[in-house]
């Protein structure tokens, strides 16, 4: 009896100690990307820098998008997922930057990781990081290039703003904002779209960030004045419905478009005169950059630093035109096709 009891602890102390001895497998590092749609070519390539940099990584990627942008109550049920899956890290491109920081609140005091991708949030500090260009800086470039190129006709400009939505998100004003600051438009409070007063603005109007939003948002303001010269618009999607919006009007030649974005439709659209002049940004960039803080905190609480001088860290943007105007940097339509996405 007592050797059968011997022999049973040095097996069981054998097993102990194989036990022990082997490597255990880690569960892999789990993180989610959340953005305004999945059909927007910007998102597209979002989507596609994330999942690449994930695969290098090991890091196990989850994605959700919203129905169109704009789509508020979608994004909340990511957030909810992500929770629940337990992620490390949430990247979100946020329809509502208000709104959505309560949830993601519970997912940082969950100990999750939030990175807001090309939006911030409002505030700013509701996420952990923010990667994305520099917003205001890209509306600026495109304001102070259309005023350059109308001359001294821009003291009489027709102004058409075709911005995002209704909800007015932070990226929607940082744009709007930065364009009217580069035109020489005197902003009201620069975080309200909309309360200026000067009499070059014809008038604002939403488009969903797509192309018909852009169309039915021209034929909106050209119904209040058919002698808009100028069209701001908050992307390239949109610059294209307004275009043909114009187009069908038989205006297209009267008036000057410029945009924000850069994907390889809209650098096209540049080179074939359809948009003047557009600030191209690079969502592929953010997107990795975002897997490398998420993998980076998961290893050791490493936490993602801001760029000198801002409250967000800048991946960049540059002004895409074959027209430069003196004193607003620019590079030119071939450089900017050979940085393009979509």
């Amino acid at each position: 009896m007592t050797i059968k009891i011997v022999l049973r602890a040095s097996v069981a102390l054998t097993a102990l100690a194989l036990s022990a001895g082997a490597p255990q497998a880690q569960e892999a590092t789990k993180a989610c990307l959340i953005t305004k749609t999945d059909i927007n070519p910007f998102f597209v390539k979002m989507k596609e820098g994330a999942t690449a940099k994930a695969g290098e990584l090991g890091v196990e990627l989850m994605t959700f998008a919203g129905k169109i942008d704009g789509d508020h109550e979608t994004q909340q049920q990511a957030v909810e997922s992500c929770i629940a899956a337990g992620v490390k890290g949430i990247m979100i491109t946020a329809s509502d930057t208000k709104a959505i920081t309560d949830v993601l609140g519970q997912a940082r005091d969950a100990g999750i990781l939030v990175i807001a991708l090309d939006t911030p949030l409002d505030p700013i500090d509701a996420a952990d990081a923010t990667f994305a260009t520099d917003n205001r800086e890209a509306g600026r470039l495109i304001g102070a290039w259309a005023a350059g190129q109308m001359g001294e006709a821009a003291a009489d400009a027709k102004i058409a703003m075709l911005d995002l939505s209704a909800s007015s998100p932070s990226v929607d004003v940082l744009r709007n904002q930065g364009f009217m600051e580069g035109f020489g438009i005197d902003v009201a409070d620069e975080n309200v779209i909309g309360d200026e007063d000067d009499a070059r603005i014809v008038g604002h109007e939403v488009t969903s960030g797509n192309e018909e939003g852009g169309r039915q948002a021209m034929e909106a303001l050209l119904q209040i004045d058919p002698g808009i010269n100028l069209v701001y618009t908050i992307n390239e999607p949109a610059a294209a419905g307004a275009y043909e919006a114009l187009k069908s009007f038989g205006m297209e030649e009267n008036a000057l478009i410029v945009s924000i974005d850069g994907g390889c439709p809209g650098v096209q659209n540049v080179a074939e005169g359809v948009i003047g002049a557009t600030a191209q940004q690079y969502p592929l960039l953010m997107a990795s950059m975002g897997i490398e803080a998420i993998a980076a905190f998961a290893a050791d609480g490493t936490m993602p630093e801001v760029t000198e001088g801002l409250d967000f860290t800048n991946t960049g943007v540059n002004l895409v035109t074959d027209q430069a105007v003196e004193g607003v940097s620019s590079i030119s339509v071939a450089d900017g096709q050979a940085q393009c996405w979509g």
